[in-house]
């Protein structure tokens, strides 16, 4: 156990028995505890394999690379389309937790086979992503713009096209645009603060 990350499992309140269960757990596997994202992460040799989270409607595990997982018990979910490496298994009760230990550690030794492996993710590349056309108009329009966006890195690029594409109408997907364009000139993704 980590001292750092005690605070995590005193705070719990909703999620307490259930997120202490999840931490033993994972700890029975040999990872090492550690705080990341203002989380505990159990790492394997420095790789992230798991981290516990919760939610209002549910405590989690988060595998890192569940995607490469055989999940032969159909468990891990991937909580939204563009999630391309991490998976989830959900919990509703400190029960559902214990009936499925043996299950959980077999997935964390998975987990960790799949980093032993160096095993890795591909990827979507970001021209798979799908581009707005009011924001491939802008693009047209300014070369400094279209020279801005494809100077940013890939992660920072998909993450403008997400943003971009999610409102339903064209007026707001214009305006989202407008207002994050100083942004790319910048040379700042979307998440990046003013220092």
């Amino acid at each position: 156990m980590n001292p750092k990350v005690d605070f995590y499992f005193q705070k719990a309140d909703k999620w307490k028995n259930e997120v202490e269960k999840l931490r033993e757990i994972a700890l029975s596997c040999g990872l090492n505890e550690e705080l990341k994202w203002g989380v505990p992460c159990y790492t394997f040799q420095n790789s992230n394999i798991v981290l516990i989270h919760d939610f209002k409607e549910y405590c989690a595990f988060l595998f890192h690379k569940g995607a490469l997982l055989q999940d032969p018990e159909s468990i891990l979910i991937q909580q939204t389309e563009n999630v391309q490496a991490a998976r989830q298994i959900r919990f509703n009760s400190l029960k559902q937790i214990v009936e499925l230990e043996a299950t959980l550690k077999n997935y964390i030794f998975e987990a960790i086979e799949v980093e032993r492996a160096g095993l890795k993710i591909e990827f979507k590349k970001t021209a798979e992503f799908t581009m707005p056309e009011e924001f491939q108009q802008k693009l047209d329009e300014s070369s400094a713009l279209k020279t801005a966006f494809e100077a940013l890195t890939p992660g920072r690029q998909r993450a403008y096209l997400l943003h971009f594409s999610a409102p339903k109408r064209d007026k707001t997907r214009v305006d989202r645009i407008e207002k994050w364009i100083p942004q790319i000139m910048a040379g700042k993704g979307l998440n990046d603060l003013e220092k």
